[in-house]
């Protein structure tokens, strides 16, 4: 269903404003729609450059950028539930990508092997390659407010779920 265009002087997020805003024109929804376009469209990518499952490239790009991380961790900064962590983790370990090391008390401590360390480098390139092809429809000064306000709505979004809790 196509959407109706808006008027000049009516935003799709209107709401500050006091009028109402549908559901589509909600800003969580459409936040949620652009970044799982995204994510759909790197998922394909990943899995047919590299044979890997979204779940997977979180996971070695975050062991990538910073290791060694314990499954519970990574889980939480992968987004990521622990059966699923279970699951992509004991997946790439099988495959020669991560390694399970003992850590502290009873923790496994996870980690890139030489093989997943190679992996994660041409991951990341391609990562940055689809980063800059969205970025280029963007002028400097938009991309400045797109990362202002992505900072903004970061922290406020982390603020209000606490407070929920």
């Amino acid at each position: 269903m196509a959407r109706q265009p808006l008027s000049p002087n009516r935003s799709r997020v209107a709401g500050h404003r006091g009028s109402p805003v549908t559901f589509q024109d909600l800003l969580s929804y459409r936040v949620s729609r652009v970044a799982n376009a995204m994510s759909r469209g790197a998922a394909l990518r990943y899995r047919r450059e590299f044979g890997v499952s979204l779940g997977e490239w979180r996971t070695i790009a975050l062991l990538g950028a910073s290791s060694p991380l314990t499954q519970n961790h990574l889980a939480r900064l992968a987004a990521l539930d622990k059966a699923q962590i279970s699951r992509v983790v004991a997946g790439l370990v099988a495959r020669g990508v991560l390694l399970r090391e003992l850590g502290p008390g009873r923790t496994a401590e996870l980690s890139l092997t030489t093989r997943g360390r190679a992996l994660y480098e041409r991951l990341i390139a391609a990562a940055n390659e689809r980063n800059d092809a969205f970025l280029v429809c963007l002028t400097p000064r938009e991309r400045d407010a797109l990362e202002s306000a992505l900072d903004k709505l970061g922290t406020l979004a982390m603020a209000l779920e606490r407070a929920e809790r």
